[in-house]
């Protein structure tokens, strides 16, 4: 897909301080990107912004406030469905002007046995559906697990990021997210190619116990 060159600095603001989000910030420091940390518990995103920090320590990482989703680039949803719901609510027009990143799977996880979305619709279309004029809606990350992307590989390979929007410029802008931390970015289509993705990535979490995979697999598209 084409790319959208950006300078170094890009603003990357990730709700939530768990494993996803420590994943993903962990790819956008090591390409230099500014990373801000917003979560409901500002000790946990203050105490994931010092882990970076020590990993990274010429990373520009911090704890934020809400406040850190205005005059960000990307404002990345790690949070779990339908929780991104509410912050796009929430937010509202602070948003307008940022690519709104959603990375959750609906799993509903009481019965581990199935999607809590209606069919025929997935978690990102329904974010969009919530999120201001302004702040297109992106899936991706959603077929990476968070240890992964610690890495950025799995067998010496570089994790494929699958990718789907209705902004083109958006989704130019999550590639270069993703390439620029050493990712390899991959169109796959319009919002609507969430549902396919999410329900992929279900498949792919429940066959982590019966093939032994620990949550150390990834998705990788091979020509």
């Amino acid at each position: 897909m084409g790319v959208t060159c950006w300078h170094k600095g890009v603003i990357v603001t990730i709700v939530g301080a768990g494993a996803m989000a420590r994943g993903i910030a962990t790819r956008a420091l090591a390409s230099g990107h500014t990373v801000r940390i917003v979560d409901h518990s500002p000790p946990k995103a203050a105490d994931l912004a010092d882990q970076l920090r020590r990993a990274a320590p010429e990373g520009d990482v911090a704890a934020s406030d809400a406040i850190a989703v205005e005059g960000a680039d990307l404002v990345v949803l790690a949070v779990p469905y339908p929780a991104g719901l509410a912050v796009a609510a929430e937010y509202g027009t602070a948003l307008a002007g940022a690519v709104l990143v959603d990375i959750s799977n609906p799993v509903d996880f009481a019965t581990f046995d199935g999607l809590v979305v209606p069919a025929g619709t997935s978690a990102a279309e329904r974010i969009a559906a919530e999120a201001a004029p302004g702040a297109p809606v992106v899936k991706a990350f959603n077929t990476t697990f968070a240890t992964t992307l610690l890495s950025g590989q799995v067998a010496g390979l570089p994790l494929d990021v699958l990718i789907a929007g209705d902004d083109e410029d958006a989704k130019a802008r999550v590639a270069e997210l993703a390439s620029s931390g050493g990712l390899v970015p991959r169109d796959v289509g319009p919002l609507r190619r969430a549902r396919e993705l999410e329900a992929f990535q279900f498949l792919h979490m429940a066959a982590q116990e019966r093939l032994g995979l620990n949550w150390s697999s990834a998705v990788k598209i091979l020509s």
